[in-house]
């Protein structure tokens, strides 16, 4: 007997993501529910070799389900998330505003997968920011070997990640610099984001840091360990999909760099392309529709004691979303369920 499942904003970027994983994953579904906005009604949407046809999520009813993945944004999911809980279907939500809730897991399975228990508090797993999710995989087993004191991360993220107008946005206005007469403003960002980059993602907070920089930092501290110290500078970059990140680490105990590289080629998640000649790593086009976080550059930082340079790099629509959301469907099944 298998899993009733529910993809609530089935016809988003993320949503469709999701149903795409669940079928390449062979999720042992025996239903798979595509649940949308009114508007969105009938929408056809694939899961693997079916079509679904999109229902209405207003006035859904989940008893009956196992889960429901949330791909509705924080203002939808604080509406119909307690719902679905209350009728015993436990919401896995990609949404932020779950995230702080000290009562409710934030999970990354290659990270810590024993905090799925915690699910019965809320009958809600929260799904982390894309940017912190690909970081965490990288620095948890690192951390386990020699205690991770600092990280300071830059991040380079794709367009993909503010949603369907964004990346519209980009390729009108990338065709529209060629082609007099058809130029397009900004909207969706701040500034020109063809052949540009933009350090400004979500709204900025009284520090100066952006809200983005601050999810990295919240999160890596639930996540991994709230003693490590973390700064981030979030930039968004013309790439459709996929995100980059140049992330520096300050450990507690000496680690070498070709130690380090063998602890990441056995992680859980991860894959290291690191040879030190041209085209030797990863770049986020490579990434794209890979389940995989790819580790490259790994280097010592001779300017802190016990340093470390990593350059990481991952599709952010599947770890970034809708992989983790799946892989904790997974998790919520082999440990709790034990369903199929």
């Amino acid at each position: 007997m298998g899993y009733k499942v529910v993809v609530a904003g089935a016809t988003g970027n993320v949503g469709r993501e999701m149903l795409n994983i669940l079928a390449e994953r062979q999720f042992p579904a025996d239903e798979v529910v595509a649940l949308a906005s009114r508007r969105s009604i009938g929408t056809e949407v694939s899961y693997g070799d079916k079509t679904l046809k999109c229902k209405d999520i207003e006035g859904f009813d989940f008893t009956g389900y196992d889960m429901a993945l949330f791909a509705i944004g924080s203002d939808a999911t604080k509406k119909y998330a307690p719902v679905a809980a209350s009728q015993g279907c436990v919401v896995i939500d990609n949404s932020s505003l779950y995230r702080y809730d000290p009562e409710i897991p934030l999970i990354v399975p290659e990270v810590n997968p024993d905090a799925v228990e915690e699910y019965r508090n809320k009958m809600i797993i929260a799904n982390p920011n894309c940017s912190t999710a690909q970081m965490v995989v990288a620095l948890k087993p690192l951390h386990d070997r020699a205690r991770i004191k600092r990280v300071v991360v830059s991040t380079y993220q794709s367009v993909s990640g503010a949603g369907k107008e964004a990346i519209d946005e980009l390729w009108d206005q990338t065709k529209g610099l060629y082609v007099p007469g058809q130029e397009v403003e900004p909207s969706k960002f701040t500034k020109q984001i063809a052949f540009n980059v933009i350090p400004h993602i979500d709204v900025f907070m009284d520090s100066g840091d952006t809200k983005e920089e601050w999810k990295m930092v919240a999160e890596t501290k639930k996540i991994v360990d709230p003693a490590i110290k973390v700064t981030a500078t979030c930039v968004r970059v013309p790439v459709f999909v996929g995100h980059s990140e140049s992330i520096n680490i300050e450990f507690e105990d000496f680690l070498d760099e070709d130690e380090a590289r063998d602890i990441l080629r056995e992680a859980p998640g991860i894959l290291v392309i690191d040879k030190r000649e041209p085209g030797g790593y990863m770049t986020p086009v490579e990434a794209v529709g890979e389940f995989a976080t790819y580790i490259s550059r790994i280097r010592q930082d001779s300017t802190v004691e016990n340093g470390l340079n990593l350059w990481c790099v991952s599709d952010n629509l599947r770890k970034g979303a809708a992989l983790n959301a799946v892989q904790i469907a997974e998790l919520l099944g082999n440990r709790v369920l034990k369903k199929g």
